[in-house]
């Protein structure tokens, strides 16, 4: 379409799997599986609805009438209306026993759960394939040392392999919230207009073990292990902002990230991937701009400030339910995790393809390296009998005449030569290079990888082992 607005999360960034899970299809479909449910459970449970009549009803769940529902909707003004309408026209002895007993909330709300919950579990299985890459890449590199950063300002050495982990650890976190919440989904149920069931009181004569049966029974025929015990005519819109708070959380982790690869490109250490006939802008030739990091930031910053409106959204709800809800809903929710499915599908993407140039990293590291060796240098100048805190304060001055020979003058550390050339530290020159092996500064660096892997990603990995083995492709 052309000559009118659609979402560039389904055109540009968004999954087809995760645009189908929050389309029209499945929306609908879900609807009558749902009815097929309500209606299977009331038959079992003694109600007069025929096998015929939920044969009918199974025979038509996929194939729907979207033009007579749209009409209908039209002349009522109530969606849910028109396509129990929609249905029955299709299945004309079913027609009188579609959504008995219930409130439009049944199909609704049940129904939101049900594409919430597939949508974590795709969410999920991509987040589980970035960790994957994300640990390979730290175990390829995990002695590989590198300038580690505080402040953006040169601190101790770590490793590449060290700062993969970082990134893994917050990912890890993600993992957990993300699991509990899909282990907490539980849907609405059957409770009637205002969460009484007061309309299943009715039909089922009182009889209170039926009704709570009822509901066993659908749970059970949507795939859920229960339904939340209690609620108004909806499921607590709590449970929407619980939700977007765990895509929200991925989407801060993906942040991160993406600002520690766009600085690392800068100083030409680490590089996303970048194709042969990509081009990095329109003017200047030459450069090669961190496109996708980029990317995740900003569908990120997206994903973040969309957190607010589902907590809106509950916050200002009415007592058993208002429906100024719903419009919202509409468009927060899908489109969260639209854009997060982008951003896994990115973060796979770029760590696929990290190009790390280790002679730059090198050459960084060793530039900085005389600074921090100066506590060691220190140390052995004292077993060589000089004194503590004179040593100390020669190699601050000397520190600082060094720095500003980097600094002001451009040129080479030389702080070993200064160091070399003092008769209070009785260290030669070569003495004090022999000390320049940058594994000699990185601390646990490499056996911390070699834990993390082994002890905390490797079991989430071993668990989710038949989802692994994805790739992303990125559509610009």
């Amino acid at each position: 379409m052309t000559d009118g607005y659609s979402s560039p999360l389904s055109e540009r960034y968004a999954s087809k799997e995760m645009q189908y899970i929050f389309s029209q299809d499945k929306k609908f479909t879900t609807w009558r599986k749902l009815w097929i449910a309500l209606a299977e459970a009331e038959h079992e449970l003694g109600l007069n609805i025929t096998q015929e009549q939920i044969d009918e009803l199974k025979a038509h769940a996929a194939d729907i009438n979207y033009d007579v529902a749209k009409e209908r909707e039209k002349l009522v003004r109530h969606d849910v209306m028109s396509h129990v309408y929609a249905y029955g026209v299709q299945c004309p002895k079913a027609a009188g026993i579609i959504h008995l007993g219930a409130t439009s909330c049944y199909v609704g709300d049940n129904t939101d759960i049900i594409i919430m919950t597939e949508a974590l579990k795709l969410v999920k299985k991509k987040l589980v394939n970035v960790m994957a890459k994300l640990a390979e890449f730290a175990d390829k590199y995990k002695a590989q040392p590198t300038l580690a950063f505080t402040h953006f300002q040169p601190a101790q050495p770590t490793t590449v392999g060290k700062r993969a982990t970082l990134w893994l650890m917050e990912l890890k976190l993600d993992y957990d919230d993300l699991c509990y919440v899909i282990d907490s989904m539980k849907l609405l149920g059957s409770k009637g207009t205002t969460g009484t069931q007061a309309s299943f009181m009715e039909l089922f004569e009182g009889d209170i073990a039926k009704i709570k049966e009822l509901e066993k029974k659908i749970a059970d025929k949507m795939g859920f292990d229960g339904c939340y015990p209690v609620s108004g005519q909806t499921y607590s819109r709590k449970v929407d902002s619980r939700v977007m708070n765990v895509l929200s959380g991925i989407a801060l982790s993906a942040h991160k990230f993406s600002n520690d690869i766009r600085l690392l490109q800068h100083l030409k250490e680490v590089e996303e991937p970048f194709e042969k006939n990509q081009i990095g802008s329109s003017a200047m030739a030459y450069k090669r701009n961190p496109m996708r990091s980029e990317r995740i930031a900003s569908l990120a910053n997206y994903v973040i400030s969309d957190t607010i409106n589902p907590m809106l959204t509950a916050a200002t709800q009415w007592f058993e339910r208002t429906l100024d809800d719903s419009a919202n809903k509409r468009i927060s929710i899908p489109e969260g995790f639209l854009a997060v499915d982008g951003i896994l599908d990115l973060y796979m993407n770029v760590v696929d393809g990290l190009v790390v140039y280790d002679k730059v990293i090198e050459k960084h590291l060793m530039a900085e390296l005389p600074f921090m060796a100066t506590e060691n240098i220190m140390m052995d100048a004292v077993k060589a009998g000089g004194n503590r805190q004179e040593l100390h304060e020669i190699i601050r001055t000397l520190s600082m005449q060094a720095g500003a020979n980097v600094k002001r003058e451009g040129k080479d550390n030389n702080l070993l030569e200064l160091i070399a050339a003092d008769e209070h530290f009785n260290l030669t020159l070569d003495e004090l290079k022999a000390t320049m092996n940058p594994a000699n500064y990185v601390g646990r660096s490499v056996s911390q990888v070699e834990e993390f892997l082994a002890e905390v990603v490797k079991p989430i990995l071993d668990e989710n082992a038949e989802t692994l083995g994805m790739t992303a492709t990125i559509n610009v």
